[in-house]
């Protein structure tokens, strides 16, 4: 997904991060020094993970894209920091729990949080978030998205269909087995008119 939807949600529904928000970050950097001052937020995707297709003879993936935000606060005073993470937790959920980060895609889920580390001057904490989609188009007038769906785009149209059938019975006597005769019984077609 892209993070642009999400940064700009925490900086409008955060009150408390100032928009102090950014992308992502090296977890080493943010544990000696951080470039925006605290309390603050960096988003960053981390896995997406795929199921099964759910048709037999298309493509219609679930994709399920995972995201982290990392919370870094001051611990001068580390009982007002844990107090404030507390805070700040609750408002990553108001603003990122329910939201749409773009028209393919479900609501945001929560997925669960950690400790990544404490020391003296801060504390970073994780929480992790996924929202799904599905890779697969819906309708056939919409743009391809696998392989499969540009080859299919690929075939010419179905315009109709003729049928000739060579039925078993009544069995030919002069065949040694009964079977197929090489006449035909029966001839049909059908247009199809979109």
């Amino acid at each position: 997904m892209k993070i642009t939807a999400l940064i700009t949600q925490l900086r409008d529904q955060c009150p408390t991060l100032a928009n102090r928000v950014a992308a992502g970050i090296d977890l080493a950097t943010l544990q000696a020094n951080t470039p925006l001052q605290t309390p603050c937020a960096y988003v960053v995707p981390i896995a997406d993970l795929a199921s099964k297709s759910l048709a037999q003879n298309l493509m219609l993936q679930p994709i399920r894209d995972r995201f982290e935000v990392t919370l870094v606060l001051d611990t001068t005073d580390p009982t007002k920091a844990l107090d404030l993470l507390h805070d700040l937790r609750a408002e990553l959920w108001r603003a990122l729990v329910g939201f749409k980060p773009g028209s393919d895609y479900e609501a945001i889920e929560y997925d669960g949080g950690e400790l990544v580390s404490i020391n003296s001057s801060r504390v970073l904490y994780r929480l992790r978030f996924f929202a799904e989609f599905q890779l697969g188009r819906n309708l056939p007038g919409q743009p391809a998205e696998s392989w499969h769906e540009r080859e299919l785009d690929g075939l010419s149209s179905f315009t109709g269909v003729t049928v000739r059938v060579d039925a078993i019975d009544p069995a030919d006597p002069n065949l040694k087995r009964p079977g197929p005769d090489g006449r035909l019984e029966l001839t049909f077609s059908g247009d199809v008119t979109p």
